[in-house]
């Protein structure tokens, strides 16, 4: 049984930062974050394959950074210059192959996800 373990959410003010982390328990190709606001669709913020390509929602390009620690097997969100439109449920998701194509197209069809991490910036 796969299992994504998302932690890192909490409150912040805005400008603030915060660092989400995701410990899958399979040997992931590549790996990404959505987010759910309420009442609005789940969307990707980043994500990364296995040899490093990454890529970024536009809303979070020069304020995100997704990274990995392949020996450790763990993938972080930095988030830095918050604001209340990032207020959201945050969900790590993996899949073998293709996470930045499908972040890129819009789409959430991963095969694995976590159980998500509040992240309220207010």
């Amino acid at each position: 049984h796969v299992q994504l373990v998302e932690s890192g959410g909490g409150s912040v003010q805005p400008g603030g930062s915060l660092r989400l982390s995701c410990t899958p328990s399979l040997n992931r190709g590549c790996m990404a974050w959505f987010r759910q606001a309420p009442g609005k669709p789940r969307v990707g913020v980043a994500a990364i394959e296995k040899y490093g390509t990454t890529k970024y929602e536009d809303a979070a390009k020069g304020r995100f950074t997704i990274s990995q620690d392949n020996a450790k097997n763990i993938i972080y969100l930095q988030m830095n210059s918050l604001t209340p439109d990032d207020t959201a449920m945050y969900y790590c998701a993996a899949d073998f192959t293709l996470c930045t194509l499908k972040v890129a197209a819009g789409t959430s069809d991963l095969g694995y996800w976590g159980q998500g991490t509040q992240v309220t910036v207010s």
